[in-house]
């Protein structure tokens, strides 16, 4: 049979069966949108979590010295220049970047102009030194190094707690909205071995220090402040704390797949690895991708349904079309030519039913992203849009409701090709 007249036949079938076309279409096109619908959410979700909330690098670890030491018996356990050489070392390490916590309290007082308002604000303070090279790429203005007793430290702050502070501080307390690039030069006092909170925790005189936000960075402490390693360890030698070992080594992977191996060779060293922030990261992801698969399995049963809607109406059709089917056989149509007739008519109504399910899912997604940004609160990390669509996911639901379509078409078209002319046209 000839496509031309395989797609008359067509046409001229669907146009007949109206009503069962188009309901048959429907099914499909609820199954398919509701499923790209809920994966296209789930993977919108799933890259903020990735992107925004924990961002995480692959080939990044971050090594830390164990709770409990036993570095005596394990022999290792500290985290001192010989630990970071070992580490250094290791097979598959690109670099090792070193950090150090101020390890003495440390409070900030300002009282002044703030973007605009008037800010009066004490409160305690954390700090960490990192090596330069770990936040080279976020430094926006100046060096990154110590720049010695007398002179502004420099500071990146976390993108993450200035997310917080967008949406949630600065509205409650009517402080005006900051950027990374407004924060950069702007200069808060910080006095080192003080507490506001244990009075009795720092020994010795303290230390006054102007501090300068430099930039902000996803590897800045979220809670606190980081300034360049050799200021740390100058601070805590000048406070009379230990200044020799670090609290934590981040090791770059040369490839991904080397930090298994990693971790296996960083514990046998008597040390431990910091993956909390992965390990939330990935257990949520785990709890979208689990909501995301029980919704999406239940738009696979309505794809299901659909397909035995199909099987239905096309047996129906195929009954009803008895004569018709054994007119043809009579002329000369083989029954591959009549499977082909069933098929492709369940074809077009599983192309149709997919392409408008998908584009419903599109519209509908558009639609609440709208409804977002309009109505919902402007909570930490809200996202431009809660929705993914990369191209296979709009393919495949095309493709499914085909599949679905053929799929309850397929005993049909045989019950159709099994058709006996001669009996069927004696009555």
């Amino acid at each position: 049979m000839r496509l031309d007249a395989l797609s008359r036949l067509v046409r001229l079938s669907l146009a007949r069966e109206r009503r069962g076309a188009f309901f048959s279409a429907f099914g499909v096109a609820m199954g398919v949108g509701t499923l790209v619908f809920f994966i296209g959410l789930g993977l919108g979700v799933g890259r903020v979590i990735r992107e925004k909330i924990f961002p995480t690098d692959a080939r990044l670890l971050d090594v830390v010295p164990p709770a409990v030491s036993l570095g005596s018996l394990l022999g290792g356990g500290k985290l001192d220049a010989e630990a970071v050489e070992r580490l250094r070392s290791l097979p598959g390490v690109e670099a090792a970047h070193r950090k150090m916590s101020v390890r003495v309290p440390a409070v900030t007082r300002y009282d002044g102009a703030f973007f605009g308002t008037k800010l009066r604000m004490g409160m305690e303070v954390l700090a960490v030194g990192v090596e330069p090279a770990l936040v080279k790429g976020d430094v926006q203005m100046g060096e990154f190094k110590d720049p010695g007793e007398g002179q502004p430290i420099p500071a990146l702050v976390s993108t993450r707690l200035l997310e917080l502070y967008n949406k949630t501080f600065a509205p409650a307390r009517k402080l005006p909205q900051l950027s990374a690039s407004m924060l950069v030069g702007f200069g808060f006092p910080v006095e080192f071995n003080r507490s506001y909170v244990a009075a009795n925790s720092a020994s010795g005189p303290s230390r006054s220090a102007q501090t300068q936000v430099v930039g902000a960075s996803d590897r800045a402490m979220f809670a606190g402040i980081t300034i360049p390693l050799e200021t740390a360890m100058r601070i805590n030698r000048e406070a009379g704390v230990d200044a020799d070992t670090f609290t934590g080594v981040t090791l770059v992977a040369t490839d991904p797949s080397k930090v298994p191996a990693l971790v296996d060779a960083v514990k046998a060293m008597g040390l431990e690895i910091d993956d909390q922030e992965r390990r939330m990261a990935e257990n949520t992801g785990a709890a979208v991708a689990l909501t995301t698969s029980a919704l999406a399995l239940l738009s696979i049963l309505i794809c299901i349904l659909a397909a035995v809607n199909i099987a239905h109406a096309l047996s129906a059709s195929v009954r009803a079309r008895a004569k018709e089917i054994g007119v043809m056989q009579a002329v000369g149509a083989s029954r591959s030519d009549i499977r082909a007739i069933v098929l492709a008519e369940a074809a077009v109504v599983g192309l149709v039913g997919g392409a408008i399910g998908t584009a419903v899912a599109l519209l509908t997604s558009f639609g609440v992203n709208r409804f977002a940004a309009g109505y919902l609160p402007n909570f930490p990390y809200k996202p431009d849009s809660f929705f993914s669509f990369p191209w296979p996911v709009v393919l495949g639901g095309v493709v499914l409701g085909l599949l679905a379509a053929l799929a309850g078409a397929y005993f049909p078209s045989r019950r159709a090709a099994a058709t006996d002319p001669a009996r069927t046209l004696a009555g």
